[in-house]
């Protein structure tokens, strides 16, 4: 069976929460390191509040940015209409534009879907 170790449950409670502590340290750090290097983001609340509510992602996104729908249209090679009409949702966009448009944001696609 191999070789084995008793220790008291409370000593064993308290090195699991050490660990899940060093667990939460790590990935803390490694989320700074990505922001530093400019991989991640901090998105301000009230752009958060806006996806939380319901308003749409493009419109969000493209606000954060502050571009018009003209320029977005411009870096994204994605028709100004067709940027409206996905902002106003009567459209959604093929997956081909809203990689463009994610692209000319510098997001992720399913950060618009």
């Amino acid at each position: 069976m191999g070789e084995m170790i008793a220790i008291p449950v409370e000593e064993y409670r308290d090195l699991r929460r050490a660990a899940e502590e060093l667990a939460d340290l790590r990935t803390f750090d490694q989320a700074k390191a990505a922001m530093a290097r400019g991989e991640d983001e901090q998105v301000p609340a009230d752009i958060a509040r806006r996806l939380i509510a319901g308003e749409t992602p493009l419109r969000v996104w493209r606000d954060f940015r502050g571009l018009t729908q003209q320029r977005l249209s411009v870096a994204s090679g994605v028709n100004r209409v067709q940027i409206a009409n996905i902002e106003s949702g009567t459209a959604r966009g093929s997956v081909a534009t809203l990689v463009k448009l994610a692209d000319a944001l510098g997001i992720a696609v399913d950060d618009l879907v």
